[in-house]
């Protein structure tokens, strides 16, 4: 390690956070590790220090990363528990979970109380490209400050600086209506076809080709056909983001029927017990909804 390499405290080595971590250690960072839960910080426990609150994780930190579940997690960890308070100053907050863009926006501002940088980056990609450090980056903050936490970036993906801080976390609820939307999608396209008689492998096979071809049709799809729902994106992420488009939506004056329905569809499928199903696991509730199985070959058959 050489003495320009930043030290990075990492809040939150969950689904995402802990193959983060392994890409940044496998880049050569120093890193102080904290989580609400400690022994999730263990499998690197010989390459990272572990910090008993998130005070102690940032004292010395460069750079604090934060992966966290959703706005009151971070307002928790961030302002109750103290670690903004605890900050170096010049140091750099890079808060990479999915929050509210004002959360964002005040967040920034009680750092750059501190003296210290924020950048607001939440990231698409899911558990697959955390792993395999192909996660797309959505950053908020100032040129200067985006400048400063590429070095990072790089060991996880790609960055692309969307605006000041508070736009990235915006460019994140523009991708997850994309996302929620097209998962119901396919989940009614695949299952309008097997309920009429055709194989819903062969179907996604024949529509990867054409116009309707996506991320979501490919990876999803497969996962719907499979029935594997081991969650990468548990759905009650996917419905605090759907939760919190609306909320923004409203605020900004807007009416987006798609979302509200796509939230809709996701809360019911919560509250049917699928809190922690993938978020591909929507088929679920639209399965639960008309009584009907996607079924592997086409048999579309009644629960």
């Amino acid at each position: 390690m050489t003495s320009n390499e930043p030290h990075i405290a990492f809040l939150g080595i969950g689904l995402m956070g802990a193959p983060m971590t392994r890409n940044l250690l496998n880049a050569g960072f120093p890193m102080t590790l904290w989580n609400r839960t400690s022994s999730k910080c263990e499998p690197f426990s010989q390459e990272a220090s572990i910090a008993d609150s998130p005070v102690d994780a940032v004292a010395n930190a460069d750079v604090v990363i934060t992966m966290l579940e959703n706005s009151d997690v971070v307002e928790q960890v961030l302002v109750k528990q103290g670690a903004l308070e605890a900050l170096k100053p010049g140091s750099l907050v890079i808060d990479m979970s999915s929050i509210q863009p004002s959360v964002a926006r005040r967040h920034g501002q009680l750092a750059a109380e501190r003296g210290a940088g924020y950048v607001d980056a939440p990231v698409s990609g899911g558990t697959l490209g955390a792993a395999e450090a192909r996660l797309s980056i959505m950053a908020g903050g100032t040129e200067a400050d985006v400048d400063r936490a590429r070095p990072v970036f790089a060991a996880l993906g790609k960055c692309t600086r969307i605006g000041p801080v508070g736009s990235g976390q915006l460019a994140k609820l523009a991708n997850q209506a994309i996302v929620g939307i097209t998962i119901g999608a396919v989940s009614e396209a695949l299952l309008l076809a097997a309920k009429g008689g055709a194989d819903p492998a062969a179907v996604r096979e024949a529509l990867l080709g054409g116009f309707a071809g996506s991320r979501i049709l490919e990876l999803h799809g497969q996962r719907m056909i499979d029935r594997d729902f081991a969650p990468g994106a548990p759905a009650r992420i996917q419905l605090k983001d759907m939760r919190m488009i609306l909320d923004e939506a409203r605020a900004e004056g807007l009416t987006l029927p798609l979302a509200q329905q796509t939230h809709n569809e996701y809360l019911s499928l919560v509250a049917n017990g699928h809190s922690d199903v993938d978020h591909s696991g929507l088929l679920l509730e639209l399965e639960h909804l008309n009584g009907a199985l996607l079924g592997a070959h086409g048999q579309g058959t009644k629960e």
